[in-house]
């Protein structure tokens, strides 16, 4: 999708940048494709300052983060995708009976106007057409307000890239997934494994917002349905902050060093069994939410049941965290990494970054698979 009102670049042959600007860190992709397989070119993660007494410029963080991300990956163009996600993003499907070419675009600009929940306006759409063998029309329109899009390529000008392409984190990660099973496709038998014609779930929990893209794969493929939720990572560790009286930057470091919630963290001045509880309570919400969306999803599409979710962004590195969801969801659960099956250019020494930190750059590693 190209959320930017561009369809036509002259690209450079090192290709593009994915570039995921979140709330909390940016990460940066490149990738080089061989025949059928990707090799990581550069890659790199960077955080970006906190705002604790709230006299720090946020804008100028994400910015100075961006430029030391671009710098330390050492990637070979100024050329990035990036993407949007939250309330001012809308992903729909439509279908319409057949329609004269010249009435399409119309009838999805109306179609927008009465799905989106913010004014048109002042927002940017666009839409892909998907045929389905029959004589209707039928596909997918995005739309997101021009505010939320110009800020990222504001963003990225500030730090020396061109953002030539905008796209949305449940279709880069749509996308990722995809390329990935394409590229791990029997080259005899053209056989997906054992995926073909099963409806999967991708589960993106970031700071700010948690992602749940699904689609058909392999077989017959669906519409993809996305939709962002307002619960993530940042509101589960301020509940447990809340819940065991710590301060909220003490979870962040226990979290984000990968502890095992289950284990003694007695250093840490707290009961390991009430944090390892806190965190069980604090996923109820996000729990709940996902529940909610798989079943509206399966009865809307007439859809099998959803036997995996995929999980990834930064809050999937928590140990316990995936464990926790397979636990409470019926669809079984797994921690996913993009960069499992590829390998980095020899010299890149980006590997430690990737095995490590895969996950969280899933909605990157989409990104940088577009193309223009």
């Amino acid at each position: 999708m190209n959320l930017n009102g561009k369809r036509s670049f002259k690209s450079e042959k090192a290709g593009v940048l994915g570039l995921d600007i979140g709330s909390s860190k940016v990460k940066l992709i490149q990738l080089r494709k061989a025949h059928t397989v990707y090799a990581v070119a550069a890659a790199s993660i960077v955080d970006i300052a906190g705002d604790e007494d709230g006299n720090e410029d946020t804008e100028m963080n994400t910015v100075r983060a961006t430029r030391k991300c671009f710098k330390s990956s050492a990637a070979g163009t100024h050329l990035a995708v990036c993407s949007v996600c939250g309330p001012e993003v809308a992903v729909r499907d439509f279908k319409f009976p057949s329609l004269p070419e010249e009435e399409i675009e119309g009838a999805i600009l109306l179609e927008a106007s009465q799905v989106c929940p913010f004014n048109l306006d002042n927002g940017t759409v666009d839409y892909q057409l998907v045929p389905n063998g029959e004589d209707d029309v039928s596909g997918v329109l995005v739309a997101a307000t021009n505010k939320l899009i110009n800020n990222k390529v504001q963003l990225a000008k500030e730090a020396s890239l061109n953002c030539v392409l905008m796209d949305v984190d449940g279709l880069a990660l749509l996308n990722c997934f995809q390329q990935c099973e394409e590229c791990d496709t029997d080259p005899v038998t053209s056989e997906k494994g054992d995926r073909a014609g099963q409806t999967i779930a991708i589960l993106n929990v970031g700071s700010s917002y948690t992602t749940l893209a699904i689609m058909t794969h392999g077989g017959t493929p669906g519409l993809p349905f996305i939709r962002d939720i307002a619960y993530a990572g940042n509101d589960i560790v301020n509940t447990i902050a809340a819940k065991n009286d710590m301060p909220i930057e003490a979870v962040k470091n226990i979290l984000s060093g990968g502890e095992d919630l289950g284990l003694d963290t007695a250093a840490q001045g707290n009961d390991a069994l009430a944090l390892q509880n806190s965190l069980k309570k604090a996923c109820r919400k996000l729990i709940a939410d996902v529940s909610e969306t798989l079943r509206y999803y399966v009865a809307a599409e007439k859809s099998a049941v959803i036997e995996k979710i995929f999980v990834c962004g930064g809050f999937a590195l928590v140990k316990s965290f995936v464990e926790l969801l397979d636990d409470q969801l019926t669809a079984r659960v797994v921690l996913w990494n993009p960069f499992d099956k590829m390998r980095c250019d020899a010299d890149q020494p980006c590997g430690d970054i990737l095995a490590s930190k895969g996950p969280a750059m899933a909605v990157a590693a989409g990104l940088a698979m577009r193309s223009i």
